[in-house]
C-alpha cells in the first residue's frame, strides 16, 4: 500500500471506511470504555493544540441544502487568499462531500506527517482538506448515526495539521452536524449564512440564525446566492427567483446583509470543471460580489 493509501487507513481508524453497519451502535457501545475515554481525551487535546495555531475560524452554512454553500465557501477562501491571507478551507460534509470536485481533487489522499494529516496545498497560501478524501469512492454513502459522526468530525479535527493559519472556512453541512462543529471548534469568530431568494430557503436559513444565536455563535452576514440574472444581451435584469429574500431576512434578523451573487452560468460551470470561479473570472460582478462579502472577514 502506498503512503497516501496508508495515510487513508490511518485516517479511518477505529471504524474502517464508512458505510453501512452498527458503527453508531458500536459508538455508543463504547463510550463507558476506559480506554474510549482515554482515546477521547487525547484527540482533544491534539485538536486544541492544532486549532490554536488559527487566528480565525468561520463557518459557512445554510438551512437548506442546494443553496450554493459549497460554491460561496470555496470563493470565499480563495478571495481571503488573493489577499495574501494564509487560509485552510475545510470540507466536512460527511454526506455530500462537493470541494474535491470544485477543486478538481478528486481521488487526492492524504498523506500522513507526524501522527497527523497534511491538506493539500492547493495555492501557496491556501490549503485544503476534506473529509470526500477519506471515502473510498465519490459515490460511497455514509450511513451512520449521531454519536458515530460526532466521533468522525472530532478526530478529523485533531488530525489535520494545518500550522499557522489566518483563517480557516469550515464547510458545514446541512443537518445537524453543525451542532457538533460548533461545539468542538469552540472559540470560533461566527458563520456565515448563505440562502437564495426563495421564501423556502429564507424560512430555513431563518432557523440556521436562530440555531446561531442559541448556542452564541455570532453571524457575521448573509450572502445571498443565485440572486437577479443579467443578460448577457441587453443587460436586463431578471428576478428568476423573487427578488432580495436575503436582504429582507437580514434586515429583520439585524444582520449584515453581505452581498448578492448573481445568477451566473459561469459560476457553476467553474465548479464543474473544478477551477474555483474567482481564479477564472476576475472582473465580472459575481466575482466582485464574492470578493466584497470578505469585507467584515478582514475586519475580525
Amino acid at each position: 500500500m502506498s503512503d497516501a493509501g496508508q495515510s487513508r487507513s490511518d485516517a479511518g481508524r477505529g471504524g474502517g471506511a464508512p458505510g453501512r453497519g452498527t458503527a453508531g451502535q458500536d459508538a455508543s457501545a463504547a463510550r463507558g470504555c476506559p480506554e474510549h475515554q482515554t482515546a477521547v481525551a487525547s484527540e482533544e487535546e491534539r485538536m486544541k493544540q492544532r486549532l490554536a495555531c488559527i487566528g480565525h475560524k468561520i463557518v459557512v452554512l445554510s438551512g437548506k441544502g442546494g443553496v450554493g454553500k459549497s460554491t460561496v465557501a470555496v470563493n470565499l477562501a480563495v478571495a481571503l487568499a488573493e489577499q495574501g491571507m494564509q487560509v485552510g478551507l475545510l470540507d466536512i460534509d460527511l454526506h455530500g462531500p462537493s470541494v474535491p470536485k470544485m477543486l478538481h481533487l478528486e481521488g487526492w489522499r492524504p498523506e500522513g506527517h507526524d501522527g497527523g494529516l497534511l491538506p493539500v496545498d492547493f495555492t501557496a497560501n491556501l490549503k485544503v482538506m476534506s473529509i470526500g478524501f477519506l471515502l473510498p469512492s465519490d459515490d460511497q454513502a455514509v450511513i451512520w448515526r449521531g454519536p458515530r459522526k460526532y466521533s468522525m468530525i472530532r478526530q478529523f479535527l485533531a488530525d489535520v495539521e494545518w500550522g499557522e493559519l489566518d483563517y480557516l472556512i469550515v464547510d458545514a453541512p446541512p443537518g445537524d452536524e453543525p451542532l457538533a462543529i460548533l461545539e468542538l471548534l469552540g472559540d470560533i469568530d461566527g458563520a456565515v449564512v448563505v440562502t437564495t431568494p426563495q421564501q423556502l430557503a429564507i424560512t430555513d436559513v431563518r432557523k440556521s440564525i436562530a440555531f446561531c444565536r442559541e448556542l452564541g455563535c455570532r453571524v457575521l452576514g448573509i450572502v445571498e446566492n443565485m440572486g437577479a440574472f443579467v443578460c448577457p444581451h441587453c443587460g436586463g435584469t431578471v428576478e428568476v427567483f423573487g427578488g432580495r429574500g436575503g436582504e429582507a431576512l437580514a434586515r429583520e434578523t439585524d444582520v449584515p446583509f453581505l452581498g448578492t451573487i448573481p445568477v451566473d452560468p459561469a459560476v457553476s460551470i467553474a465548479g464543474d470543471s473544478g477551477r474555483p470561479y474567482l481564479l477564472a473570472k476576475t472582473s465580472l460582478a459575481s466575482a466582485e460580489a464574492f470578493r466584497a462579502a470578505i469585507a467584515p472577514l478582514l475586519a475580525l
